[in-house]
């Protein structure tokens, strides 16, 4: 018997999304995405440069240089998206583990750069 093939859609994305603290659901662009205070997490890229069926996800750019060299056929990069800190993930070629690990990835830089803007402002 064949296993059943993964199907990983944003309904997924924001299931495990909301298991992370101060996430909320939002929208982007007119379309439901996730954000913690106010600061995009993910969201579907509704950009035309990208393929249907991919998630934007911020992160790093070191980090997105590592997930595009490791396993390009899952990560990619369009140049919409290029000077932007994130990757584009197909969901297609994700499993809910990598999705959970990703998406905590993405809240710790989100978060990380919410907390230095706030210390930068502090020390004003």
């Amino acid at each position: 018997m064949c296993p059943m093939p993964n199907k990983v859609t944003f309904d997924t994305v924001r299931k495990i999304g909301l298991t992370l603290p101060g996430v909320e659901v939002s929208t982007t662009y007119g379309v439901q995405s996730l954000k913690v205070d106010g600061q995009l997490l993910a969201c579907p890229a509704i950009n035309k440069s990208a393929e249907p069926g991919s998630l934007v996800i911020r992160v790093d750019m070191d980090r997105r240089a590592e997930l595009l060299e490791g396993d390009p056929a899952t990560y990619y990069i369009t140049d919409h998206y290029a000077t932007y800190p994130s990757v584009l993930v197909r969901l297609s070629k994700v499993n809910p583990d990598v999705l959970k690990d990703l998406l905590l990835m993405s809240w710790k830089f989100v978060t990380s750069k919410k907390s230095s803007r706030k210390r930068a402002r502090r020390s004003r």
